[in-house]
């Protein structure tokens, strides 16, 4: 196998950069660089030294012998100082070293992979990680990562085993008399593991929406003051404002962190009837986006119709606090008055949505999930049809055990590799 290096950490200035060299003469281009003898593992501090022996720069570096390494190989880090120049020079200097040969995106994840240091799910797991812009989204990546869906989907294949073990000794021993009834143990079995898919499998709606962003839409009609209240909880001129109506068009999107959820605030163009050709446009935009919001704050009046339906968690409160004289709930973009509420209450209403996150986070997930509970239930039909057809409902839990070997990329997974890697940086 090739050595490999990369720049692992971020392009540009830095007071640290990192750079990773992995595969089977790592040790040696270290040794090579630094013109000295190295420990097999540990740290050390060494000027590093290119092919004519000019210096290039004095780093920390640090060996792993294999297989204890991120990538299961014999990896050296570099770690120099940032400079744009530096990081070069070091880079070339590496290239020029015979065997060695600059890293693809993903690759030094995929050895880890491929060497049995990480699951595909944990791949999955450190990708979100390197992603994560909120403390939800890191705590999510975190369980994926750590391995909490390899344990559930080997406890899960255990119990398969066990199932299909059973009903195999029946059919081994179909003309003489079985001592025990194994069907009650084998149904039990089965329904635990369906219980867990199922919630799993649930999960992931919400873990999905914790990776990419919820999103709120505020709505109601010209000039209450939606924009006016996006400015403010975005803390900037996020979207025009004027006394005008129908000055918002377009879908106005600003990101923000509420209490380590990330979410996504739409200002949408107030609803109305027009015979303006390009706000009809917006109108259209504003309602289909706010179908879609996991949330909608609704800035109407009290006798004022709703022309979207209401669903559970929406919030409807009273435009312009400012200028109100009464003691109804409102809020006010201007002053601010009513925005800690607001704040509070999607706050609540998203993170009771985000306990119903499991640990599997993506479609492909709950799609491995889906196709093991089908094959379960399909046998756990097949099991009531006797004991003549015991052997069918074995290879449907065959089935899902290969199912759940796919969850965490034992096998047949192939063809999913160069995409999940292509979204990872040079030296990951």
């Amino acid at each position: 196998m090739d050595t490999i290096f990369a720049l692992a950490s971020a392009q540009g200035k830095a007071g640290v950069a990192v750079i990773r060299v992995s595969g089977p003469q790592a040790h040696q281009a270290a040794l090579q660089l630094s013109g000295s003898s190295l420990p097999k593992q540990g740290t050390t501090l060494r000027i590093l030294k290119d092919q004519l022996g000019n210096p290039l720069d004095e780093a920390l570096v640090l060996l792993f012998s294999g297989p204890h390494s991120f990538t299961g190989e014999n990896t050296v880090e570099f770690q120099v100082h940032g400079s744009i120049a530096v990081v070069s020079a070091v880079l070339q200097s590496l290239s020029e070293i015979d065997g060695l040969r600059i890293a693809e995106p993903g690759e030094f994840t995929r050895r880890a992979l491929e060497n049995g240091k990480l699951d595909l799910a944990q791949v999955e797991g450190l990708a979100d990680l390197i992603d994560a812009e909120t403390e939800a989204q890191r705590k999510q990546a975190q369980a994926l990562l750590s391995g909490g869906l390899g344990v559930l989907a080997e406890r899960w294949r255990r119990d398969l085993i066990r199932a299909a073990s059973l009903i195999e000794v029946t059919i081994d021993f179909a003309d003489e008399d079985v001592p025990v009834d194994v069907t009650p143990e084998v149904s039990s079995l089965l329904s635990g593991i369906q219980t867990d898919l199922q919630r799993e499998a649930e999960g992931v709606g919400i873990a999905e929406r914790i990776r990419h962003g919820f999103e709120v839409a505020i709505v109601g009609a010209p000039n209450v003051g939606k924009s006016t209240l996006l400015n403010m909880l975005a803390g900037r001129e996020a979207a025009i404002t004027s006394e005008y109506a129908g000055t918002t068009r377009d879908v106005i999107e600003v990101r923000m962190d509420l209490a380590g959820l990330p979410v996504t605030l739409l200002d949408t163009a107030g609803l109305r009837d027009t015979d303006d050709h390009v706000e009809n446009i917006g109108i259209s935009l504003a309602r289909k986006r706010a179908e879609c919001a996991d949330l909608r704050v609704f800035l109407v009046e009290n006798d004022e119709n709703l022309t979207i339906d209401m669903r559970d968690g929406d919030i409807r409160l009273l435009p312009k606090a400012d200028v109100r004289e009464d003691d109804e709930i409102s809020v006010s973009g201007k002053t601010g008055q009513g925005v800690d509420y607001l704040i509070s209450h999607i706050t609540g209403v998203l993170r009771d949505r985000s306990a119903g996150a499991g640990v599997a986070s993506h479609a492909r997930h709950r799609e491995t999930l889906i196709s093991a509970n089908n094959r379960l239930k399909s046998a756990q039909t097949i099991l009531l049809q006797g004991p003549e057809f015991y052997d069918i409902a074995t290879e449907e839990m065959r089935s899902a055990i290969r199912s759940l070997e796919m969850l965490v990329g034992r096998v047949g997974v192939e063809d999913l590799l160069d995409e999940i890697f292509s979204s990872f940086c040079l030296g990951k």
